[in-house]
């Protein structure tokens, strides 16, 4: 692979990334209530589920799905759904931290959020298009395509991953300043909104 196609992918996969979509405001919804810790393992449930797509791209099933139009609305209108769940069992989430010490505010599981992350990511058809229609620009069927998606694949982990980290670290960091009942509070509306705001956008998406 051309080095100079690598570094546009790098930085399409970059900009994209920062973007805020659904997968981003997941893993602020989580640093915002659960510290920066938690959502490492929201990122981590994101990046799975990017893997899969990977999977599905290049065994060219990707394509089918994003071809059939009822799979296609099925699989946006699942994870709106989900989106708008995940949204309003935050927004209503009870306070837990009132004299708690920071390392027990919130005893939901880091696995629990990986699965959520998944499901997320794994039902936003925007993501399946980006991975049938955006990632087969960037490869030279004159060469060997396994090690090329293979390349594509880390290079768009890593990226992603740093990138989630940061947004995860800086909403950890406005938890971590503010430990009361009053703050968690503002913040599990924060991120129910958040997350609904996603849930709607997403369902608003159309195929192209």
């Amino acid at each position: 692979m051309n080095w100079k196609i690598w570094l546009l992918f790098v930085m399409t996969e970059a900009v994209l990334s920062v973007t805020p979509g659904p997968a981003v405001l997941y893993v602020l919804s989580q640093g915002l209530r659960r510290g920066p810790g938690k959502s490492v393992w929201a990122s981590w449930g994101i990046l799975s589920a990017n893997a899969l797509y990977f999977t599905l791209s290049a065994t060219s099933l990707g394509a089918v799905i994003v071809a059939s139009y009822k799979l296609f609305f099925a699989i946006k209108w699942l994870g709106a759904g989900y989106l708008v769940y995940l949204g309003i069992r935050s927004f209503f989430a009870k306070t837990s931290v009132s004299s708690l010490p920071e390392s027990s505010a919130d005893s939901r599981s880091g696995p629990r959020i990986l699965r959520d992350g998944f499901f997320l990511q794994a039902a936003n058809p925007k993501a399946l298009l980006f991975f049938t229609a955006i990632l087969p620009q960037f490869i030279d069927a004159h060469h060997n395509v396994a090690f090329q998606i293979l390349l594509l694949v880390l290079s768009s982990i890593v990226v992603e991953f740093v990138i989630l980290f940061v947004y995860g670290q800086l909403a950890g960091r406005a938890l971590s300043t503010a430990r009361s009942p009053r703050f968690e509070k503002l913040t599990n509306r924060m991120a129910g909104s958040l997350l609904i705001g996603a849930g709607v956008g997403l369902a608003r998406l159309r195929r192209t």
